[in-house]
């Protein structure tokens, strides 16, 4: 049986996952395939623990950018066009 998936808000409320696929994400010039949960949140999307570890990323909140492999990456784009991060590869 699989494990039961929530999501908390940071006001403490529960939210509803609507699904969950793996989805293509890139970050500067890398791109990686990790599976995610969908959900109405007001961000386009919240990178978690799970993701920054596997993918061997390092957080800088001083600079405001995560890093991986010598590549810094603004933790919050700039523009319209750096905001899409991900794409849907299978459901």
């Amino acid at each position: 049986m699989a494990p039961s998936i929530s999501l908390k808000t940071a006001t403490g409320e529960k939210a509803e996952i609507h699904g969950k696929l793996v989805a293509a994400l890139k970050f500067g010039s890398r791109k990686f395939q990790h599976r995610i949960y969908v959900a109405d949140i007001t961000d386009p999307c919240i990178l978690g623990l799970d993701f920054l570890q596997k993918f061997n990323f390092t957080v800088d909140l001083e600079k405001n950018e995560k890093r991986t492999r010598g590549e810094e990456i603004p933790l919050f784009p700039a523009s319209a066009e750096h905001s899409k991060l991900f794409s849907a590869l299978e459901k």
